[in-house]
């Protein structure tokens, strides 16, 4: 716990942060995150000023910034994807499903190098069913992988682009997926098992490990390129490390959004993570 400290507490400051589940950070930096009724912040690099820029109205879950730097926002109340342009504060609604498939529990959105946006859909809690929905740049939709997936969660890709990883909180492991050449999905394994965890939010450093934010004990855990497991950092107390659902990198740390109580926090993990995609 060391390497642990609070980033940004929204307990009582204003805007204050409602139990903040996703979060993503754009390429100047900034901290975006999410509320319980909808809520979209940005949350300067430093971590001392916070802004109210945008609501859903709903419950705000995963985030991505796409390349064209619009951030793209699972909502569980809509079971939609929005879509809002930082600019503007502009929010509208992105997509509710794709042909054949309405989305249930949007949960995660991850882009790949061409611009493809894939979301994870929970489906429901112990449950498995599909799957992940992928998104072409001009809006067109499909279900790209019917699973089954035991409540999948977060997404993150290799930093090849020809894996995708998935978070299966239920089914307490982390499996990946073949991206194929030429954009379908190819085949499936289990990259860690993780009997004593609940897995929800991932993220991919440079080296190739997997970083995974555990919602429950509250841990975040190292997955590295040969499949040994390792433990980062726990909060036994749930206090500073507060049922850790999404994380990002920020340069050499992990920014992991707290569902159990108002605030981020910090680590920091001695790698970088993926560069975004390109503009």
């Amino acid at each position: 716990m060391r390497s642990v400290r609070i980033f940004c507490d929204g307990m009582i400051t204003e805007p204050r942060l409602a139990h903040p589940e996703g979060v993503a950070i754009d390429r100047d930096g900034n901290v975006w995150c999410g509320g319980e009724t909808g809520q979209i912040y940005r949350i300067a690099p430093d971590g001392c000023r916070r802004e109210l820029v945008a609501s859903t109205g709903g419950f705000c879950l995963g985030l991505a910034f796409g390349p064209s730097g619009d951030l793209f926002v699972c909502d569980l109340a809509h079971a939609a994807v929005y879509r809002l342009d930082p600019r503007s504060g502009s929010v509208m609604p992105f997509a509710s499903g794709v042909p054949g498939h309405t989305l249930r529990i949007p949960n995660y959105p991850a882009f790949d190098a061409a611009g493809r946006l894939y979301v994870s859909d929970s489906w429901a809690m112990r449950q498995p069913g599909p799957g992940i929905l992928r998104f072409d740049p001009d809006g067109d939709g499909e279900l790209w992988h019917a699973g089954p997936f035991d409540f999948a969660n977060g997404l993150a890709l290799s930093a090849d682009g020809s894996w995708i990883y998935v978070a299966e909180t239920f089914g307490q492991r982390v499996s990946a997926i073949e991206i194929r050449p030429d954009g379908s999905a190819g085949g499936r394994r289990v990259l860690a098992e993780l009997p004593g965890d609940y897995p929800d939010g991932l993220a991919v450093a440079a080296d190739g490990s997997v970083f995974v934010g555990c919602y429950q004990p509250s841990r975040i855990l190292r997955i590295d390129p040969s499949g040994t497991v390792t433990v980062v950092a726990e909060d036994v107390s749930a206090h500073i490390l507060a049922h850790p659902t999404n994380i990002a990198f920020a340069k050499e740390s992990l920014i992991a959004a707290n569902h159990g109580r108002w605030h981020l926090t910090e680590i920091d993990v001695g790698v970088r993570g993926v560069p975004l995609p390109p503009t």
